[in-house]
């Protein structure tokens, strides 16, 4: 015990000298980003961040950057540290693709991300990221998203009764954001899995799911504190720095770390019973959850029969159970929700793509190659995700000089899209686009756009994403009509932006007024 107080001492004291040499760094020496423009800082010890970080300003200061400034802006960081914020396409291009590996993530970014997953897939750098997205990228294939669409109508048949029981009295206000939190968790465990955490009928929460939903407010919550975690995980390991995370008397610190033991655990069991199904032969795996078409029953069977080289170890597949997870939840179901708001506020639209979806069904479900090919569905999707990606910011530290920032205001930059990028009009997906979006030559992979990034370190299961949304829409709105509650919805920004009742509230919350339109 005193010794783990004597190391927090000292860690104490070298956090102090640390932020003091930032300090003074930063008022000695010039920048070479000193004569780009950009907004003046709010506060010397948190530069811009403070009003870019939070929930409601975030906003205002994206689009002043946005329109204001020319696409490469220069921000002021923690410490008087100087930032980029690009939108810029030819700069996006180099930082995200063609010197990807020379404008990595921050090490804070990485170092948490390691403590709170693993080894996985986020938490990975270099040519040991690359090593695991060798592996992993054949189970993102379309024809493996072909064999888990049955799953993904299970789970949303199992939805729309739930949804049912509530609203067979009549319209009633629903909050829409804990559905979909609670179909994103049974999707992604389902089918990425092959585990159910939630039944969709008890109200009984999952420990883990809860856990997950904790994870985003949680991290920002301690956001100062992981600036020191690259320094400090340079002197022990994840698993040491967890037994020094028990004796900090910090409440945030130590919610992170309830989290982070109740993910592994989780992961760990499911991960085991998984392998013994495996090792039991083709009738055991039969009758697990996803009958092994899920995600990581294939990426066992792939590392199993993998060469020496591309194998895996055990720590690093359970690291990627965690984090397949945590992409897959928020940032899908908070898509989802988004959509289901702008077409509760948007009725032709609602009605158009309900048209489009009963056609299509004719009382079944779609199969999976119509069901990606519904033109006015695709386009309520891609507009939405491009104006209002559940992820506005990502960061990258270039290994040379400084640090940029890749910036999602891509997706509204009206130089490409045109004047009219700041409004939600789906109708521009069916008309040829501008001219001037092919030839900015976005490094995104999806759409032209950068909400899902690029490059190497781009979001592996967009695909998994892009058909969940389509399958719980057209099964929602095939069901229901959703119109806009009394109350306003605000979007606050976060790492994962989400709705609340109104401006003061904090909690996660989306009501709308559902109604049943025709009985299954």
């Amino acid at each position: 015990m005193t010794l783990v107080y004597r190391l927090i001492e000292v860690l104490a004291i070298c956090a102090v000298t640390y932020v003091s040499w930032r300090v003074l760094r930063n008022i000695i020496l010039k920048s070479p980003l000193d004569n780009i423009p950009g907004p003046s800082a709010t506060s010397f010890w948190k530069g811009n961040y403070g009003e870019l970080f939070h929930r409601h300003t975030g906003w205002d200061l994206h689009a002043k950057v946005g329109q204001n400034y020319n696409s490469v802006v220069k921000l002021h960081g923690l410490f008087g540290d100087k930032v980029l914020y690009v939108f810029d396409p030819k700069a996006l291009q180099s930082v995200i693709v063609k010197d990807q590996y020379v404008y990595e993530e921050a090490p804070s970014v990485i170092s948490l991300r390691m403590l709170v997953f693993g080894p996985g897939l986020l938490s990975t750098l270099g040519d040991w990221h690359r090593k695991q997205r060798k592996l992993l990228n054949p189970v993102f294939s379309i024809n493996h998203m072909r064999h888990m669409t049955p799953i993904f109508y299970r789970v949303t048949h199992s939805l729309r009764d739930a949804i049912t029981a509530q609203v067979k009295g009549g319209p009633v206000e629903v909050d829409i954001l804990s559905w979909m939190g609670r179909t994103a968790l049974e999707l992604i465990g389902q089918g990425g899995l092959g585990y159910s955490f939630d039944d969709l009928v008890s109200n009984t929460p999952d420990e883990f799911g809860e856990s997950i939903k904790a994870l985003v407010p949680t991290i920002f919550s301690v956001s100062t504190l992981r600036q020191f975690l690259p320094f400090g995980m340079k002197f022990g390991t994840p698993d040491i720095w967890r037994r020094i995370l028990e004796y900090t008397p910090l409440q945030s610190v130590q919610k992170l770390k309830y989290i982070t033991d109740t993910m592994h655990q989780r992961s760990k069991d499911i991960f085991y019973a998984k392998k013994a199904a495996l090792e039991a032969g083709e009738d055991a795996v039969l009758q697990q959850v996803g009958e092994g078409k899920d995600i990581m029953s294939i990426l066992l069977k792939a590392n199993m029969t993998a060469s020496a080289d591309d194998r895996l170890p055990e720590s690093e597949l359970i690291g990627q159970m965690s984090t397949l997870v945590f992409a897959a939840m928020d940032t899908t179901s908070n898509a989802l929700s988004h959509i289901i708001h702008l077409l509760a506020e948007h009725q032709d639209a609602q009605e158009k793509v309900r048209a489009e979806i009963i056609e299509a069904s004719d009382g079944q479900d779609i199969p999976y190659d119509q069901l990606v090919e519904l033109p006015y569905l695709d386009a309520v999707c891609r507009e939405t995700l491009r104006l209002y990606p559940p992820v506005t910011t990502v960061f990258r530290r270039s290994q040379r000089d400084g640090r940029h920032g890749g910036i999602l205001e891509s997706n509204r930059n009206k130089a490409i899209w045109g004047e009219d990028a700041l409004e939600w009009k789906p109708e521009r997906w069916l008309s040829p686009l501008p001219g001037t979006i092919a030839e900015a030559r976005i490094p995104g992979v999806y759409s032209n756009l950068m909400t899902f990034i690029g490059g190497g370190r781009s979001c592996i299961g967009f695909k998994f994403s892009q058909l969940e949304m389509k399958v719980v829409l057209t099964i929602l709105l095939g069901s229901f009509k959703f119109s806009l509650p009394k109350q306003e919805i605000v979007w606050n920004l976060a790492g994962v932006k989400y709705p609340t009742v109104g401006r003061a509230s904090t909690k996660p919350s989306m009501p709308i007024v559902v109604e049943r339109i025709r009985k299954e």
